[in-house]
């Protein structure tokens, strides 16, 4: 019994040292070694820095930083993240979730909550005629409004197993994506899935969503593995609706559980054609 129970987090623990591996990695190779004062010459069997460069310029031993890319058991600690975290030029999401990775924590831990109040159903159907859903971090798509079905995909003909707006993008084809900037919203899909899985690692439910994505969708493999990470942002989009043509949205997302990773998006219009648009759509 207790060599069963102790295989999961051995499991999770060499999860996250590969991911952690590959994503330092990714992110040490993207910076040219002429942008932080190295000489460009030299032959190289890389792109971007060398792990000794890293190291000389985060102030931490070239073996000791080897062993951590190569996700090797070591102890590291807050500060050492911070100086390579630097050197490596990362945002603060790239910071925090190169922090998730290595199991520093950055605050208060987060509870496990996953039901949806039946308030939330409400307050979606009074936003009509704007189009809104609520997703967990997982991209599991858990509420929309009837807007939601009208403007941007009907749900109610989508099986309950595939309502995950990752899956519907790369894999199925019930939907062709009613946003025309798609390329860029894909990009920032996968990225945002990137970020939120560090604190999932080993889940059943969250590899088993990567794996099949992988399996599935070349360019989900192609996205995957960039290792960009990002966070949900309110940003202009424009839908291409076969009935009204374009229209121009702006994507407001708010928290309805931070804890538990649940948000909401509303789609609201960003001119006043766009306006007469959504409503023409929604109440006919």
């Amino acid at each position: 019994m207790s060599l069963l129970s102790s295989m999961p987090v051995a499991t999770d623990k060499n999860e996250r040292r590969r991911e952690l591996s590959a994503f330092l990695r990714s992110r040490r190779e993207r910076i040219q070694p002429d942008e932080v004062g190295f000489a460009p010459g030299g032959r190289r069997r890389t792109p971007g820095l060398r792990r000794e460069e890293v190291a000389q310029l985060a102030g931490v031993g070239v073996t000791w930083y080897t062993w951590l890319e190569q996700g090797r058991d070591i102890n590291v600690s807050a500060q050492v993240l911070e100086a390579i975290s630097r050197t490596l030029r990362l945002d603060r999401l790239e910071r925090n979730h190169l922090y998730t990775l290595a199991g520093i924590a950055l605050g208060p831990g987060k509870s496990d909550c996953s039901a949806l109040p039946p308030s939330v159903q409400k307050l979606l159907d009074q936003l009509s005629p704007y189009p809104a859903q609520v997703l967990n971090s997982r991209y599991d798509v858990l509420a929309v409004n009837d807007a939601f079905c009208k403007v941007i995909l009907d749900l109610t003909k989508i099986p309950l197993e595939e309502r995950n707006l990752l899956w519907l993008t790369f894999v199925s084809d019930e939907w062709r994506c009613a946003f025309i900037d798609h390329e860029s919203i894909e990009q920032h899909m996968v990225a945002g899935f990137r970020a939120a899985s560090a604190e999932h690692l080993g889940e059943p439910s969250w590899r088993d969503l990567t794996e099949r994505l992988l399996a599935n969708s070349p360019l989900f493999a192609e996205l995957w593995q960039r290792y960009d990470v990002a966070a949900p942002s309110n940003r202009i989009k424009v839908l291409d609706n076969e009935r009204i043509g374009l229209m121009r949205v702006e994507a407001v997302t708010l928290w309805v559980s931070q804890a538990a990773g649940m948000r909401m998006t509303t789609y609201t219009p960003a001119d006043d054609e766009s306006e007469a648009k959504l409503h023409q759509l929604v109440s006919n």
